[in-house]
This record gives structure tokens, C-alpha cells and sequence, in this order.
């Protein structure tokens, strides 16, 4: 008995046995962890505030659940130590042998095979789910009867028996069935929210994909052909050494060809020299007289010329020295060819193309040259004729513009002035603010100002390069498939200012800001290529 009263104060109220991983709520009472949150997350289903199953007492949010650990050791004693061997599958109540049960009879608390279910009770109350074989939670703590009702006051689920003799007794209750579709009710109309939400977010992940391929495409492309660039700079580079060294090899051996002669007549003399010294030290060192007198003295003598002095030569000592101005021009020019290759390939597929400049354009007070190839910035009106597509300000596009491919042209721009150079769409306003090429959403360019700092703008927006002006020429490329809009300083070496990533929806004109009429130093920008 006194066994039986402690695996009850051992059980949770939840799930009816013995408890598994307690936790204890700030109210004091235990519950197992699994079927707590499964509790909470039901209420939260619901719109209810969490709860505690015992006490009903209620919380905003979710307390901290603090394990149990004593009561957990004291739970694994009353757990069987060897377990008899279960089925891998919840098996028939009626069935003598083991069948599996196709459903679960929430009401009768049993399982039920095929057959079984089919001669089962039909009535409402005998609710059929998915094999299962928690039914605990389905019942009254107190009454141990079927939970049927919903009290929206005390937020908690009670049997019959509460509403009529319990502590529910004349609240305002609901049939379980009814507060269900008013939950699925709520859950569709989230679910109508959701799903266009989650169709748009699969559809953002595509157009991300699909961007980042074409990145990764791009940088393969990109690698490859940086790689073939170096692999040609390094071939180029040691064909260079090769040809520098040999020039220096070809002088050293013109230079050192006289020395070699020289050399090679005073290594003879040396011989000679050294032969004689070393006859006469022997005669020297000989004590009989008569052996050193009957020596060979006259032609001792003779050898060094007959009047004891010897005889000179002349020998080079100075053919001049390496060419070095020679091997010098060899390499720079060497290297001024591997660095045209290098621009060769810096703008690969592109077309260079030869602009001018569309007079009827140009506003009043920005003069256009007879060639269509220079802008200069004017302190008298030109009077030009009316035109629809005229700029009231100093701005002007070009003529041709470009609705596919990729293209680049070249600017040389008047230093101490202020200017704008990019491109454009055809339909940009010509008067009003919208019309300020800077101001547009239509156009996008490189501004320098008269202190030559670098800055981009588009629509307004205007960033700040932090790059101050090394030379006056600049390249505008433009890879319109790709949407990219790049500027390039021709300087040395070439600097990549900023490139525009946009999708272009119109042909794309060169476009051109110089200055403004009261600038007291008149600007220009000229097309060059």
C-alpha cells in the first residue's frame, strides 16, 4: 500500500506515469519536461498564457524550468530494472495474440487491430486517433473522466463532473469541439498569411541563387582568365630575362675577348720566366765553381736582351666597359610590352567605341566643338535653337547609346573644375529638378570635384570615394546584360574607381556635366577614343 502511495506522489498529473526528466514549475509543482512544453505549447495554440495543469496558476511567459534532480534519482528507483520485451509496435487490447493496432480509442483508452475497429463503437464521444498509448493527459486530474469542456475563465480543460458538482461550477464553459474550429479557424487565417509569405521568400531564395551563380560564374570566369594573364606575364617576363641576360652575355664576351688574347701571351711569358728563375736559383745554390762557370751563362744573359733590362710589351688594360643605356632599353622595352599585353586584356570583348556629342542636347551655356567631341563650359548663351530634347542646364548626351554588349570610351577632363561623366537613360526630364543629371534616377556618374575628389551619384544618392585625382583621363565601361556601369582612371597604373550594378530597362547614352556659368575658369571634357 504504502509502495502504491509513493509511485502515485512519483506519477506526473500529465501523463500519469512515473515522471521522466522532472521539472519543477515556480508554483512548486512537478511535471515530466516533455509534458510540460507539450501542455504550453497547446495553450499557446490557443492564444492562452501558460499555466500550471495543478494549480491553474498563470504566467505571462514561459517560467524557467529547473530539473528536478533529486526526484528524478528517487523516479529511476520505481522504474522496472528489466523491462519484459516490448513489441516494436502498439499492439491490439482486444487480441489475445499480438496484433498491431490500426487506431486508438481515446474514450475506451484502448487500442484497436483492424477488425476490432471495425466492430468499435461509433458514437461521437468514442474519438478514433493514430495508435498511441498516452491517455493520461486526455483525462480529468480529479474526476478521471474524459476532458469534454473548455473554461475560458479559469483557461483550463475539465470533464463533465467540474462543470456540474466541481470548482467550474457555473462558469461559462465551451465544448472542446467548438473551441477546436475556432483554433483552426485562427490557424487558416495565419495559414493564409503564411503561405504567400513562404511562396515569396522561396521565390527571394531563387532570385538569390540565381544571382550568387552568376557571381560564382563570373568569378570563375574571371579567375580563368586572371590566371591565363598571369601564366602570359610570367612567360612574357622570363622570355624578357632570357633576352636581357643574353645581351649582357653577348657584351661581357665582345669586352672580354682582347683581355682573353693578353692573358693568354703573358701565361706563356710566365712559364718561360719561371723556368729561367727557377735554372738560375740551382746555379745559385751550387758550391762548385767550376759547375756554375761552365753554364750556359751567355744565354742566361742573351734572354734578357743582351744589356741586362727587359724587354716591355704593351698590353690593353682598358676596352671600355658594359653598354648599360643598351641593356636598359632592352628591358623597358621588354616591359612596355608586356604592359600593353596587360591593357589588352584588362577589357576583354569590348568594343571601343567613337562617340559624339548631340548638339541639340546641350544646354545654352555648354558649348560643343565643330568635331561633336569636346564640351566646354561657356560664360555667354550659344543660342542654340528650341528643342524638346535641349538640357536647360550645362549638360549633354551623346548621340549614339547602347542597348546590348559591352562597350567603353575614353574622357580627358580640365583639372580645377567640377564635372560629371556617366551615362544616362534617353528619357531623363530636360527641365526641372528631375532633370539635374545628378538628381535623376535615370542616370549614373562619377563627379569630381574642383578639388578632384572622387564621388559617385545616382538618384541623389552620393558616396564618397576618398580618392583624390592622379591624372585627367578616364574610362566609362559599360557590360549592359550584366548591368554594369564602370570607371576606370587612366592612370599609372590603371585605378578601378566604382562600378553601378543595375538592371537596365532603356538604351544607355554617354552623358556630361561640366561646372557651372559663374565658375570663373572655364572646363572641359573631350571624348578621346
Amino acid at each position: 500500500m504504502a509502495a502504491a502511495v509513493v509511485r502515485s506522489e512519483l506519477s506526473c498529473s500529465v501523463c500519469r506515469e512515473i515522471y521522466t526528466e522532472p521539472v519543477t514549475l515556480p508554483c512548486g509543482h512537478n511535471f515530466c519536461l516533455i509534458c510540460i512544453e507539450r501542455t504550453w505549447d497547446w495553450q499557446e495554440g490557443i492564444e492562452e498564457d501558460p499555466s500550471c495543469p495543478e494549480c491553474r496558476k498563470k504566467y505571462r511567459r514561459r517560467p524557467e524550468l529547473n530539473r528536478n534532480l533529486r526526484l528524478r534519482n528517487i523516479a529511476e528507483c520505481f522504474l522496472p530494472t528489466q523491462p519484459e520485451q516490448e513489441c516494436s509496435f502498439i499492439v491490439c487490447t482486444y487480441c489475445d495474440s499480438p496484433v498491431a493496432a490500426a487506431k486508438s480509442c481515446l474514450h475506451c483508452e484502448a487500442s484497436l487491430c483492424d477488425y476490432h475497429v471495425v466492430k468499435h463503437s461509433k458514437s461521437p464521444e468514442h474519438v478514433l486517433t493514430d495508435p498511441t498509448t498516452s491517455f493520461g493527459h486526455r483525462k480529468c486530474h480529479i474526476h478521471k473522466k474524459i476532458l469534454e469542456f473548455y473554461c475560458p475563465e479559469d483557461v483550463s480543460y475539465i470533464c463533465a463532473s467540474c462543470c456540474l458538482v466541481g470548482e467550474h461550477r457555473g462558469h461559462k464553459v465551451e465544448l472542446l469541439s467548438v473551441v477546436s474550429e475556432k483554433m483552426k479557424a485562427k490557424l487558416k487565417h495565419i495559414l493564409e498569411k503564411l503561405s504567400p509569405e513562404r511562396e515569396e521568400t522561396k521565390r527571394q531564395i531563387q532570385n538569390l541563387e540565381q544571382s550568387r551563380r552568376k557571381v560564382e560564374e563570373k568569378a570563375a570566369g574571371e579567375t580563368e582568365r586572371i590566371t591565363g594573364l598571369f601564366r602570359d606575364i610570367r612567360e612574357r617576363v622570363e622570355a624578357l630575362e632570357k633576352q636581357v641576360l643574353d645581351e649582357i652575355s653577348k657584351q661581357t664576351k665582345a669586352l672580354s675577348l682582347p683581355f682573353s688574347k693578353d692573358i693568354y701571351q703573358l701565361k706563356i711569358k710566365q712559364d718561360k720566366l719561371s723556368r729561367k728563375i727557377h735554372h738560375i736559383e740551382e746555379l745559385c745554390n751550387m758550391a762548385d765553381p767550376l759547375t756554375v762557370l761552365q753554364a750556359d751563362g751567355a744565354d742566361i744573359y742573351r734572354a734578357e736582351g743582351g744589356d741586362g733590362q727587359h724587354r716591355k710589351m704593351e698590353y690593353i688594360n682598358d676596352v671600355g666597359d658594359l653598354d648599360v643605356g643598351r641593356i636598359s632599353e632592352t628591358l623597358l622595352t621588354g616591359l612596355a610590352g608586356i604592359v600593353a599585353g596587360i591593357k589588352g586584356w584588362w577589357f576583354p570583348g569590348q568594343e571601343a567605341t567613337d562617340l559624339v556629342l548631340d548638339i541639340n542636347t546641350a544646354g545654352n551655356y555648354l558649348a560643343v566643338s565643330e568635331d561633336e567631341k569636346t564640351a566646354s563650359l561657356s560664360q555667354t548663351d550659344q543660342g542654340y535653337p528650341p528643342s524638346s530634347e535641349r538640357f536647360h542646364w550645362c549638360q549633354v548626351l551623346s548621340t549614339r547609346s547602347f542597348s546590348s554588349g559591352r562597350h567603353y570610351w575614353e574622357l580627358e577632363i580640365k583639372d580645377g573644375g567640377s564635372y560629371w561623366v556617366g551615362a544616362a537613360y534617353p528619357s531623363i526630364e530636360r527641365k526641372g529638378i528631375q532633370s539635374w543629371i545628378w538628381n535623376s534616377n535615370k542616370s549614373w556618374g562619377l563627379y569630381r570635384e574642383y578639388n578632384n575628389i572622387y564621388s559617385v551619384i545616382h538618384d541623389r544618392k552620393e558616396s564618397n570615394l576618398n580618392r583624390t585625382a592622379q591624372c585627367d583621363r578616364i574610362r566609362i565601361s559599360v557590360d549592359y546584360e550584366a548591368g554594369h556601369l564602370s570607371f576606370y582612371e587612366l592612370s599609372d597604373p590603371i585605378r578601378h574607381l566604382h562600378t553601378f550594378t543595375a538592371s537596365f530597362t532603356e538604351p544607355l547614352h554617354a552623358a556630361f556635366w561640366v561646372g557651372w556659368p559663374f565658375f570663373r575658369e572655364n572646363g572641359w571634357v573631350t571624348i578621346i577614343s
